[in-house]
């Protein structure tokens, strides 16, 4: 099982960035997908999470700015981040477990991508 995710970048305080990450050779049940990040010196975060439903739960930190989304059939999911601020620089990575359900750790996810770093400054 591999996920990559993709489209970080810089942007300015206020901008948008749109991340997506594909999930291949998955063949099993139901998968969850959650998005986590990590900022410099710190630990990896929750960030939000899609379940294979298509319910969705986000960290307090990003709610009403980002938006987590899926395509089940082309096996890619999708962070909308909207009113960036420059805390919300990190190193974005998107995870997988092998159940239908969300969970906000990331000790139950069980495949990871490689991250992509977003950067938000003037």
């Amino acid at each position: 099982v591999q996920l990559q995710a993709s489209g970080g970048g810089l942007v300015q305080p206020g901008g948008s960035l749109r991340l997506s990450c594909i999930v291949s050779g998955y063949t099993g049940t139901p998968y969850a997908v959650g998005w986590f990040r990590q900022a410099p010196g710190k630990e990896r975060e929750f960030v939000s999470a899609i379940a294979w439903s298509g319910a969705t739960y986000s960290a307090d930190s990003v709610k009403g700015r980002f938006t987590v989304s899926r395509d089940n059939a082309r096996k890619t999911a999708a962070l909308q981040m909207n009113s960036l601020k420059p805390e919300d620089t990190a190193v974005y990575y998107c995870a997988a477990r092998a159940y239908s359900s969300i969970s906000y750790s990331r000790d139950e996810y069980n495949y990871w991508g490689q991250g992509t770093l977003v950067t938000v400054s003037s």
